[in-house]
Protein backbone atom coordinates (compact mmCIF):
# COMPACT_ATOMS: atom_id res chain seq x y z
CA UNK A 1 0.00 0.00 0.00
CA UNK A 2 1.59 3.27 -1.37
CA UNK A 3 0.86 6.44 1.36
CA UNK A 4 1.50 9.92 0.51
CA UNK A 5 4.33 11.63 2.47
CA UNK A 6 2.80 14.95 3.80
CA UNK A 7 5.29 17.24 3.55
CA UNK A 8 5.04 20.63 5.29
CA UNK A 9 8.51 22.34 4.87
CA UNK A 10 8.96 22.60 1.57
CA UNK A 11 5.52 23.80 0.33
CA UNK A 12 5.56 26.55 -2.16
CA UNK A 13 3.20 29.34 -1.72
CA UNK A 14 -0.11 28.97 -3.88
CA UNK A 15 0.61 31.01 -7.30
CA UNK A 16 -1.18 34.37 -7.67
CA UNK A 17 -4.20 33.63 -10.16
CA UNK A 18 -3.82 35.17 -13.49
CA UNK A 19 -5.75 38.50 -14.29
CA UNK A 20 -7.88 37.66 -17.39
CA UNK A 21 -8.90 41.49 -18.78
CA UNK A 22 -10.97 41.55 -21.56
CA UNK A 23 -8.73 43.16 -23.66
CA UNK A 24 -5.96 40.58 -22.72
CA UNK A 25 -8.57 37.99 -23.97
CA UNK A 26 -9.19 39.56 -27.42
CA UNK A 27 -5.08 40.03 -28.34
CA UNK A 28 -4.90 36.45 -27.41
CA UNK A 29 -7.98 35.46 -29.31
CA UNK A 30 -7.03 37.23 -32.23
CA UNK A 31 -3.62 36.29 -32.68
CA UNK A 32 -4.73 32.67 -32.21
CA UNK A 33 -6.84 32.88 -35.15
CA UNK A 34 -5.29 33.75 -38.58
CA UNK A 35 -8.44 34.89 -39.72
CA UNK A 36 -9.71 37.24 -37.31
CA UNK A 37 -5.91 38.52 -37.33
CA UNK A 38 -6.44 39.11 -41.09
CA UNK A 39 -9.54 40.72 -40.67
CA UNK A 40 -7.98 43.49 -38.38
CA UNK A 41 -4.80 43.73 -40.71
CA UNK A 42 -7.47 44.42 -43.67
CA UNK A 43 -9.20 47.31 -41.21
CA UNK A 44 -6.31 48.53 -40.40
CA UNK A 45 -4.86 49.09 -44.05
CA UNK A 46 -7.94 50.26 -45.35
CA UNK A 47 -8.02 52.74 -42.61
CA UNK A 48 -4.74 53.91 -43.17
CA UNK A 49 -5.39 53.73 -47.36
CA UNK A 50 -8.35 56.03 -46.51
CA UNK A 51 -6.52 58.35 -43.84
CA UNK A 52 -3.69 58.96 -46.59
CA UNK A 53 -5.06 58.61 -49.93
CA UNK A 54 -4.60 61.99 -50.61
CA UNK A 55 -0.93 61.30 -50.46
CA UNK A 56 -1.09 58.46 -53.14
CA UNK A 57 0.70 58.44 -56.02
CA UNK A 58 -2.58 57.83 -57.77
CA UNK A 59 -3.93 59.13 -60.91
CA UNK A 60 -6.64 61.86 -60.40
CA UNK A 61 -10.05 60.03 -60.07
CA UNK A 62 -12.10 62.48 -61.96
CA UNK A 63 -9.67 62.46 -65.28
CA UNK A 64 -12.05 62.16 -68.08
CA UNK A 65 -10.03 60.35 -71.12
CA UNK A 66 -12.38 58.94 -74.37
CA UNK A 67 -9.49 57.42 -75.70
CA UNK A 68 -9.12 54.96 -73.04
CA UNK A 69 -13.04 54.63 -72.30
CA UNK A 70 -13.80 51.23 -70.83
CA UNK A 71 -10.17 49.62 -70.78
CA UNK A 72 -9.95 46.16 -69.44
CA UNK A 73 -7.10 45.81 -66.47
CA UNK A 74 -3.54 46.73 -68.11
CA UNK A 75 -0.60 47.75 -66.33
CA UNK A 76 -1.56 51.52 -67.36
CA UNK A 77 -5.12 51.28 -65.74
CA UNK A 78 -4.57 48.31 -63.06
CA UNK A 79 -8.41 47.96 -62.59
CA UNK A 80 -9.42 49.36 -65.89
CA UNK A 81 -11.53 52.65 -66.63
CA UNK A 82 -15.36 53.10 -66.88
CA UNK A 83 -17.61 54.59 -69.09
CA UNK A 84 -15.25 58.30 -69.07
CA UNK A 85 -12.11 56.74 -69.35
CA UNK A 86 -11.40 57.61 -65.43
CA UNK A 87 -9.12 54.92 -63.75
CA UNK A 88 -11.01 52.19 -61.65
CA UNK A 89 -7.97 52.04 -59.34
CA UNK A 90 -7.78 55.34 -58.14
CA UNK A 91 -11.67 55.82 -57.94
CA UNK A 92 -11.82 52.33 -55.62
CA UNK A 93 -9.54 53.76 -53.03
CA UNK A 94 -11.11 57.76 -52.77
CA UNK A 95 -14.39 55.64 -52.25
CA UNK A 96 -13.19 53.83 -49.18
CA UNK A 97 -12.58 57.36 -47.52
CA UNK A 98 -16.48 58.60 -48.24
CA UNK A 99 -17.22 55.18 -46.95
CA UNK A 100 -15.47 55.30 -43.72
CA UNK A 101 -15.85 58.53 -43.11
CA UNK A 102 -19.87 57.63 -43.79
CA UNK A 103 -19.17 54.61 -41.15
CA UNK A 104 -17.39 56.10 -38.72
CA UNK A 105 -19.39 59.82 -38.72
CA UNK A 106 -22.98 57.06 -38.37
CA UNK A 107 -21.03 55.48 -35.37
CA UNK A 108 -19.88 58.57 -33.26
CA UNK A 109 -23.22 60.78 -33.94
CA UNK A 110 -25.90 57.98 -33.08
CA UNK A 111 -23.74 56.76 -30.33
CA UNK A 112 -23.40 59.68 -28.59
CA UNK A 113 -27.00 60.32 -28.86
CA UNK A 114 -28.24 56.85 -28.05
CA UNK A 115 -26.07 57.11 -25.06
CA UNK A 116 -27.61 60.31 -23.75
CA UNK A 117 -30.98 59.26 -24.43
CA UNK A 118 -30.41 55.99 -23.00
CA UNK A 119 -29.14 57.23 -19.77
CA UNK A 120 -31.86 59.37 -19.49
CA UNK A 121 -34.34 56.68 -19.83
CA UNK A 122 -32.47 54.03 -17.90
CA UNK A 123 -31.90 55.92 -14.87
CA UNK A 124 -34.43 58.18 -14.47
CA UNK A 125 -37.87 57.29 -13.81
CA UNK A 126 -41.08 59.73 -14.80
CA UNK A 127 -42.41 61.57 -17.50
CA UNK A 128 -39.64 62.89 -20.03
CA UNK A 129 -37.72 59.60 -19.91
CA UNK A 130 -40.90 57.54 -21.15
CA UNK A 131 -41.51 60.14 -23.30
CA UNK A 132 -38.11 59.59 -24.68
CA UNK A 133 -38.33 55.69 -24.92
CA UNK A 134 -41.61 55.69 -26.29
CA UNK A 135 -40.41 58.60 -29.41
CA UNK A 136 -37.80 55.84 -29.68
CA UNK A 137 -40.61 52.98 -30.44
CA UNK A 138 -41.59 55.19 -33.32
CA UNK A 139 -38.60 55.58 -35.26
CA UNK A 140 -37.71 51.50 -34.54
CA UNK A 141 -41.33 50.87 -36.28
CA UNK A 142 -39.69 52.45 -39.27
CA UNK A 143 -36.74 50.55 -41.57
CA UNK A 144 -33.05 51.82 -41.54
CA UNK A 145 -33.11 52.43 -45.40
CA UNK A 146 -36.66 54.02 -46.06
CA UNK A 147 -35.89 56.78 -43.26
CA UNK A 148 -32.68 57.24 -44.63
CA UNK A 149 -34.41 57.36 -47.94
CA UNK A 150 -36.78 59.96 -46.48
CA UNK A 151 -34.40 62.14 -45.06
CA UNK A 152 -32.07 62.31 -47.98
CA UNK A 153 -34.54 63.47 -49.86
CA UNK A 154 -35.63 66.12 -47.74
CA UNK A 155 -32.04 67.33 -46.83
CA UNK A 156 -30.39 66.73 -50.11
CA UNK A 157 -27.90 64.25 -50.82
CA UNK A 158 -24.30 64.85 -49.52
CA UNK A 159 -22.08 63.49 -47.71
CA UNK A 160 -23.39 64.57 -44.35
CA UNK A 161 -26.65 64.78 -44.87
CA UNK A 162 -26.43 60.57 -45.65
CA UNK A 163 -24.26 60.74 -42.05
CA UNK A 164 -27.54 62.05 -40.56
CA UNK A 165 -30.07 60.16 -42.04
CA UNK A 166 -28.44 57.00 -41.09
CA UNK A 167 -27.51 57.75 -37.97
CA UNK A 168 -31.61 59.10 -37.66
CA UNK A 169 -32.11 55.34 -37.97
CA UNK A 170 -28.92 53.39 -36.06
CA UNK A 171 -30.14 55.86 -33.02
CA UNK A 172 -33.27 53.28 -31.48
CA UNK A 173 -30.44 50.56 -31.61
CA UNK A 174 -27.79 52.59 -29.00
CA UNK A 175 -30.62 54.08 -27.24
CA UNK A 176 -32.09 50.72 -26.66
CA UNK A 177 -29.11 49.14 -25.89
CA UNK A 178 -27.95 51.72 -23.37
CA UNK A 179 -31.07 51.50 -21.71
CA UNK A 180 -31.30 48.03 -21.20
CA UNK A 181 -27.72 47.82 -19.74
CA UNK A 182 -28.09 51.11 -17.15
CA UNK A 183 -31.67 49.72 -16.20
CA UNK A 184 -30.09 46.59 -15.02
CA UNK A 185 -27.32 48.42 -13.10
CA UNK A 186 -28.71 51.26 -11.75
CA UNK A 187 -30.04 48.91 -8.63
CA UNK A 188 -26.43 47.33 -7.88
CA UNK A 189 -24.98 47.19 -4.60
CA UNK A 190 -22.06 49.77 -5.60
CA UNK A 191 -24.82 52.48 -7.26
CA UNK A 192 -26.75 52.24 -3.77
CA UNK A 193 -23.48 53.08 -1.84
CA UNK A 194 -22.62 55.80 -3.70
CA UNK A 195 -26.30 56.93 -3.41
CA UNK A 196 -26.13 56.52 0.31
CA UNK A 197 -22.64 58.18 0.49
CA UNK A 198 -23.78 61.30 -0.73
CA UNK A 199 -22.45 61.41 -4.94
CA UNK A 200 -24.58 63.31 -7.04
CA UNK A 201 -26.33 61.81 -10.14
CA UNK A 202 -24.02 62.85 -12.39
CA UNK A 203 -21.05 61.85 -11.38
CA UNK A 204 -22.91 58.22 -10.30
CA UNK A 205 -24.21 58.17 -14.01
CA UNK A 206 -19.95 58.35 -15.40
CA UNK A 207 -18.58 57.26 -12.85
CA UNK A 208 -19.97 54.12 -12.34
CA UNK A 209 -23.15 53.31 -14.60
CA UNK A 210 -21.74 54.42 -18.23
CA UNK A 211 -18.06 52.85 -17.38
CA UNK A 212 -20.07 48.81 -17.06
CA UNK A 213 -22.66 50.09 -19.53
CA UNK A 214 -19.96 50.21 -22.27
CA UNK A 215 -19.18 47.23 -23.22
CA UNK A 216 -22.48 46.39 -25.13
CA UNK A 217 -21.85 50.05 -26.78
CA UNK A 218 -18.54 48.85 -28.13
CA UNK A 219 -20.00 45.82 -29.72
CA UNK A 220 -22.72 47.49 -31.18
CA UNK A 221 -20.45 50.10 -32.90
CA UNK A 222 -18.33 47.33 -34.82
CA UNK A 223 -21.97 46.28 -36.27
CA UNK A 224 -22.92 49.12 -36.94
CA UNK A 225 -20.07 50.37 -39.32
CA UNK A 226 -20.25 48.33 -42.13
CA UNK A 227 -24.45 48.35 -41.41
CA UNK A 228 -23.44 52.08 -42.50
CA UNK A 229 -21.26 51.61 -45.58
CA UNK A 230 -23.77 49.43 -47.22
CA UNK A 231 -26.54 51.89 -46.48
CA UNK A 232 -24.49 54.33 -47.88
CA UNK A 233 -23.67 52.16 -50.99
CA UNK A 234 -27.19 51.51 -51.14
CA UNK A 235 -28.34 55.09 -51.65
CA UNK A 236 -25.65 56.15 -53.32
CA UNK A 237 -26.32 52.88 -55.74
CA UNK A 238 -30.43 54.02 -56.22
CA UNK A 239 -29.24 57.58 -56.86
CA UNK A 240 -29.97 59.74 -53.76
CA UNK A 241 -27.34 58.97 -51.41
CA UNK A 242 -23.72 60.48 -52.52
CA UNK A 243 -23.71 61.11 -56.24
CA UNK A 244 -21.27 62.16 -59.16
CA UNK A 245 -18.59 63.13 -59.78
CA UNK A 246 -17.78 62.38 -55.93
CA UNK A 247 -16.63 58.42 -56.30
CA UNK A 248 -18.41 55.84 -53.82
CA UNK A 249 -18.61 52.30 -54.44
CA UNK A 250 -22.10 52.41 -54.56
CA UNK A 251 -22.44 55.02 -57.33
CA UNK A 252 -19.71 53.27 -59.16
CA UNK A 253 -21.84 49.86 -59.27
CA UNK A 254 -24.32 51.89 -60.18
CA UNK A 255 -22.54 53.32 -63.27
CA UNK A 256 -21.40 49.90 -64.24
CA UNK A 257 -24.41 48.20 -64.13
CA UNK A 258 -24.92 49.35 -67.66
CA UNK A 259 -22.55 47.59 -69.33
CA UNK A 260 -21.76 44.62 -66.89
CA UNK A 261 -21.62 41.99 -69.58
CA UNK A 262 -19.55 44.38 -72.18
CA UNK A 263 -17.02 45.75 -68.98
CA UNK A 264 -17.58 43.23 -65.95
CA UNK A 265 -14.71 45.21 -63.84
CA UNK A 266 -16.47 48.42 -63.27
CA UNK A 267 -19.05 46.16 -61.02
CA UNK A 268 -17.05 43.89 -59.86
CA UNK A 269 -14.14 45.51 -57.88
CA UNK A 270 -16.56 48.20 -56.18
CA UNK A 271 -18.43 45.46 -55.25
CA UNK A 272 -15.39 43.23 -54.11
CA UNK A 273 -14.27 46.07 -51.90
CA UNK A 274 -18.07 46.47 -50.28
CA UNK A 275 -18.06 42.64 -49.24
CA UNK A 276 -14.54 42.09 -47.91
CA UNK A 277 -15.21 44.87 -45.70
CA UNK A 278 -18.52 44.25 -44.41
CA UNK A 279 -16.87 41.49 -44.05
CA UNK A 280 -14.13 42.12 -41.85
CA UNK A 281 -15.94 44.27 -39.79
CA UNK A 282 -18.54 41.57 -39.14
CA UNK A 283 -15.72 38.91 -37.92
CA UNK A 284 -13.83 41.47 -36.00
CA UNK A 285 -17.16 42.08 -34.30
CA UNK A 286 -17.91 38.75 -33.38
CA UNK A 287 -14.20 38.73 -31.87
CA UNK A 288 -15.14 41.58 -29.92
CA UNK A 289 -18.65 40.47 -28.77
CA UNK A 290 -17.02 36.75 -27.73
CA UNK A 291 -14.60 39.22 -25.84
CA UNK A 292 -17.04 41.25 -23.94
CA UNK A 293 -19.34 38.59 -22.84
CA UNK A 294 -18.62 38.03 -19.32
CA UNK A 295 -19.68 34.56 -19.32
CA UNK A 296 -17.81 33.31 -21.91
CA UNK A 297 -15.00 35.68 -19.97
CA UNK A 298 -15.68 34.12 -16.81
CA UNK A 299 -15.43 30.90 -18.28
CA UNK A 300 -12.38 30.65 -19.54
CA UNK A 301 -11.20 32.07 -16.60
CA UNK A 302 -12.05 29.66 -14.51
CA UNK A 303 -10.58 27.67 -17.02
CA UNK A 304 -6.98 28.88 -16.95
CA UNK A 305 -6.80 29.44 -13.56
CA UNK A 306 -8.00 25.80 -12.45
CA UNK A 307 -5.21 23.28 -11.41
CA UNK A 308 -4.78 20.84 -13.80
CA UNK A 309 -5.27 16.97 -12.13
CA UNK A 310 -2.25 14.78 -12.01
CA UNK A 311 -1.47 12.19 -14.43
CA UNK A 312 -1.65 8.54 -12.88
CA UNK A 313 0.20 5.86 -14.31
CA UNK A 314 -2.42 3.00 -12.93
CA UNK A 315 -0.26 0.89 -10.52
CA UNK A 316 3.30 1.58 -11.66
CA UNK A 317 2.23 5.46 -11.26
CA UNK A 318 4.62 6.83 -8.37
CA UNK A 319 1.59 9.06 -6.06
CA UNK A 320 2.33 12.79 -5.51
CA UNK A 321 2.59 14.62 -2.22
CA UNK A 322 1.22 18.62 -1.77
CA UNK A 323 4.72 19.71 -2.40
CA UNK A 324 4.38 18.18 -5.74
CA UNK A 325 7.38 15.38 -5.64
CA UNK A 326 6.80 11.60 -6.13
CA UNK A 327 5.66 9.88 -2.03
CA UNK A 328 8.15 7.29 -1.20
CA UNK A 329 6.46 3.58 -0.78
CA UNK A 330 5.59 2.96 2.46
Amino acid sequence: MRVAAASTGNVPPLAAPKRYTVWNRLASSTLRQPLILSCLVFIGLITLIAIVVPLLPLQDPDAQSFVFRLKPPSGVHWLGTDRLGRDIFSRVFWSARISLFVGVGVVVLSGLAGTVLGMIGGYFSGWFSSLIMRLIDILLAFPPLILALVLVTVLGNNVFTVILAISVGALPRFTRIAQGSILSIRERGYVEAARALGATNRSIMLRHVLLNAVDPLIVISTFLIPLAIILEATLSFIGVGVTEPTPTWGNMISSGQVVLVEAPWLTLFPALAIGLTVLAFNLFGDAVRDALDPSVVDLDASRAEAPRPARTGGSQGAELNLAGEAAEPA
